[in-house]
């Protein structure tokens, strides 16, 4: 069977199939597959695209494009079920502080 390559899409025969980019150092959002239902309205919100459907039912969605994003929040913020996306900021904008009173971490 004969397939072509258009960008991130392979078309074999009838299906087209989403291949997503390698992932690099730095992964935008974390899915919980114990708490999410796959209802995609991160996928709709994103203004970037990042997302794709996943073709199984109630499986989080593919994150296709995680270097486009612009570390927004708003799937985060439209998220029905708490805790299904948790937000992850870049390395450089990750803040480490310590109390100076009690010598205590804290991370951002």
């Amino acid at each position: 069977m004969k397939s072509k390559e258009r960008g991130p899409v392979k078309e074999i025969g009838q299906k087209a199939y989403a291949v997503p980019n390698r992932p690099g150092p730095g992964r935008p959002v974390l899915f919980n597959p114990d708490i999410c239902n796959g209802c995609n309205r991160c996928v709709d919100i994103c203004p970037m695209e990042v997302f794709i459907p996943n073709p199984e039912k109630g499986k989080p969605p593919i994150i296709l494009y995680p270097e486009e994003c612009w570390y927004g929040g708003c799937c985060v913020e439209e998220c029905p079920r708490q805790g299904a996306i948790t937000f992850n900021s870049p390395l450089m904008q990750r803040v480490r502080w310590r109390r100076k009173d009690t010598e205590e971490d804290f991370h951002t």
